[in-house]
């Protein structure tokens, strides 16, 4: 069996682990061959654990020493960062740094990096089980202990980054708002290989993304976990917390190891390995507990946009076998593939927002990627929660159900399935084509397309010139004077319903990057259809009110006019606007939506999910954000920033209510044909309907005791009877005006009924 435990400072920093090794063959197929493996933090004997016990912490570097630095105008000498180098001629100067924005005690003028060293003694390393580097910087850092780096954040190179290298984006400091600084942990394997008796150096460099940037900073603090009771060194800072033990949750936990403990890439992707240890719903996993989701070798790189410059980093991995090559497996259920995603929900603090929208998007029987909760430990260090999920690829079980490959160059072979974009062009993307058709409503912006699955580098000539010919016919035939025609116009070149699908998500999360953003479509094979689908959905942590710019924040508007309102950088392609001008697209995105809110989208149900989620979450919620201090604080672009969890989610469910509300008193086109349904599957017969004075509800199964709820058009109850001990209701309809309603038959612990009602 494979046995773990880890110590941990509350929420985040290991005092150990270790982990005994076992050979089985686990549940991917695939076998897991037994090495001895040693982790971060405590010597391993036979099959003997052993935990060193730390008795208290000491603090041997604060910011306010004296540190000798640099703000280099040319290269510095790579043995900087090491004890026997001379920096005589560096200036000297009291920690912090920066520009003299109120948490710099030493300031200087604009710079892309400044380099600081600071010398210090240790009696006994014997003595020493763990260490904490905690530091709070605008906007990248890398530190080295003795000239080995400990960690890095928000900067990629090989090595030492050069001395004019810009941050990989904006990182703001914290502690002089009140917040804290940012904690690493020190193994105590990394302390045996590199620490020494008496004197040692602590360097760090620290960069900013640009010489223009406004402000820059550098707070280091190197704390101790002594074993004994020797008292050599000094007392931690006030906002320092003890240890404490973390041994369980109730989501899965995975586990990551990287070679030597080594800091995660951008790309390429680095050799790890990774255990899951899961024992079902409902049941509480334990880091005791063996790998019992997954046991193997994984490639591992960071990933993402504008999220790859949070503290807390999200990640691509490749499941691979013990020669390094490439496997699928499954996971909680998922579709058999090499290509997960770890998503890190940091500026999103109700942890949800895309878990909420991909449960949205099957809602609408469309496939979106699946989810699962997790708690995730990366070389003995707690990371908080994070979404394990799949990645949008040609797949069974995915998206389409056909490759297409370098022979396939004419015939139905040729026609699909591919998947495209509409995105930026950070994080390795690459223009396919750029469409011939300029933007709504100026005409001034253009939109570069870009291959997804295949990528572009895999296209051959004729298969790109296909896609590029394929999707500009259908602009052409958007753009176009008969574009409403069902024949010439638009809609022999399109699957409908996934487009006003794709609509209707993206403005009830009034997605501030939706359309222009994260947009996927694919192409089917002819034998398949042949059709351009709108989706998988992708990317909705800044939706749901959580983006304080572009009206990401208001409850009312459509986000489908952005570029009216906010236009000018990346606009949406003209596609879904000019889709909604066409009366019986619109009208049948109307009857739509009615569906949806009489069902799976009703208000009761959407926000029994999000309770059933932050019910989920509600243990691991804490440790993540003793983690990450982000509640109370704002990260961008937060529209609201609340004290508590709960205060977050409770912020997410009245956004969502509202928006739901306006939606339901605004929707594009009319539906005066909503279909009426016996819904016999649902064991209920409504008559007759429609309704003028009386109704009568009849059920296949006894309510012994529940409700009957009537809601007009924009979700108001405007009816409620009580059921007790009966299979039918009866009830006066007189006074209830003409139009749609929804009814709703809940009873306790079963799933509630709900269809359509006409008053005629």
């Amino acid at each position: 069996m494979m046995k773990t435990l880890l110590l941990f400072k509350q929420g985040d920093i290991p005092i150990g682990i270790a982990k005994i090794p076992f050979q089985r063959t686990h549940k991917t197929g695939c076998l897991a061959i037994c090495r001895v493996t040693f982790l971060v933090c405590i010597s391993v004997f036979s099959s003997i654990l052993s935990f060193s016990q730390v008795d208290h912490w000491e603090t041997v570097v604060y910011e306010t020493d004296t540190w000798r630095y640099i703000t280099p105008l040319s290269p510095v000498v790579a043995s900087w960062n090491t004890i026997g180098f001379n920096d005589a001629a560096w200036s000297m100067g009291q920690g912090g740094f920066g520009y003299g924005d109120g948490d710099d005690n030493t300031t200087f003028s604009a710079t892309l990096s400044c380099y600081q060293r600071k010398s210090f003694t240790i009696t006994d390393v014997s003595a020493i089980d763990q260490a904490i580097l905690n530091i709070d910087y605008d906007d990248a850092f890398v530190a080295y202990l003795n000239g080995v780096e400990i960690t890095r954040d928000n900067i990629t190179s090989a090595g030492q980054p050069a001395y004019n290298q810009g941050s990989d984006g904006l990182h703001e400091a914290v502690m002089y708002s009140g917040g804290y600084p940012l904690q690493f942990v020190i193994s105590s394997s990394f302390l045996t290989a590199n620490l020494v008796n008496g004197t040692n150096v602590l360097c760090v460099q620290t960069h900013n993304e640009s010489n223009s940037s406004s402000d820059m900073s550098s707070r280091v603090f190197l704390s101790l976990g002594i074993i004994n009771t020797s008292n050599n060194y000094g007392p931690t800072p006030p906002w320092f917390i003890p240890p404490f033990v973390f041994t369980s949750s109730n989501l899965p936990i995975v586990v990551i190891n990287t070679a030597g403990g080594a800091p995660i890439p951008n790309e390429p992707k680095l050799d790890a390995t990774m255990g899951i240890i899961y024992n079902g719903p409902g049941n509480m996993n334990a880091l005791s507990d063996p790998y019992n989701e997954f046991d193997g070798n994984i490639g591992i790189e960071i990933r993402g946009s504008s999220s790859a410059g949070f503290p807390k980093k999200q990640w691509g991995l490749e499941t691979r076998d013990p020669q390094g090559n490439s496997i699928g497996v499954s996971f909680f259920n998922m579709a058999y593939d090499n290509d997960w995603v770890l998503s890190a929900p940091y500026s999103d603090k109700s942890l949800m927002r895309n878990v909420l929208t991909y449960k949205m998007g099957w809602d609408t029987e469309h496939y979106a990627p699946r989810t699962q909760f997790c708690e995730v430990i990366l070389n003995g260090e707690y990371q908080g929660v994070y979404v394990m999920m799949e990645k949008i690829k040609r797949k069974d079980g995915k998206v389409g159900i056909d490759d297409v490959k370098p022979e396939d160059t004419q015939g139905n072979e040729l026609t699909g399935d591919y998947i495209f974009k509409v995105d930026k062009l950070t994080a390795g993307g690459q223009v396919a084509w750029t469409s011939p058709y300029l933007t709504y409503p100026t005409g001034s912006s253009t939109i570069n397309i870009q291959m997804h699955d295949p990528d572009l580098s895999s296209l051959l000539p004729v298969q790109l010139n296909y896609m590029e010919t394929t999707v500009t016919a259908f602009e052409t035939a958007l753009a176009g004077a008969n574009f409403t025609d069902p024949s010439l116009g638009y809609s022999p070149y399109i699957d409908r319903g996934s487009f006003i699908d794709f609509i209707l998500v993206n403005e009830f999360g009034k997605n501030v990057d939706g359309y222009r953003i994260s947009t996927f479509l694919h192409k089917r094979r002819l034998s398949e259809g042949g059709k351009i689908v709108a989706g998988p959905l992708w990317d909705f942590n800044l939706a749901f009110g959580n983006a304080n710019y572009c009206q990401g924040g208001a409850t009312t508007g459509w986000e489908i006019f952005f570029n009216n309102y906010c236009g000018g950088g990346l606009d949406n392609p003209f596609w879904f606007e000019r889709l909604l001008q066409d009366p019986s697209f619109a009208n049948e995105m109307n009857c739509r939506w009615l569906d949806m809110r009489a069902g799976k989208w009703h208000t009761d149900t959407l926000m029994a999910y999000i309770d059933a989620q932050a019910a989920y979450l509600n243990q691991a919620q804490v440790r993540n954000f003793q983690k990450w201090t982000t509640l109370g604080n704002y990260v961008w672009p937060n529209n609201f920033v609340g004290n508590t969890y709960a205060e977050e989610v409770n912020y997410l469910k009245t956004w969502v209510s509202d928006r739901a509300a306006w939606m339901d008193a605004n929707m594009f086109g009319s539906c005066s044909n909503w279909s009426i349904d016996e819904l016999e599957s649902t064991g209920i017969r409504v008559f007759p309907n429609p309704a003028r004075e009386h109704v009568s509800f009849e059920l296949t199964q006894f309510i012994s005791e529940g409700t009957l709820n009537i809601y007009d058009a924009s979700g108001k109850l405007v009816r409620l009877v009580l059921l007790q001990n009966t299979y039918e209701a009866e009830f006066n309809v007189a006074s209830l005006s003409q139009g749609i309603y929804t009814y709703r038959i809940s009873e306790v612990d079963q799933s509630p009924i709900t269809g359509k009602l006409i008053i005629q």
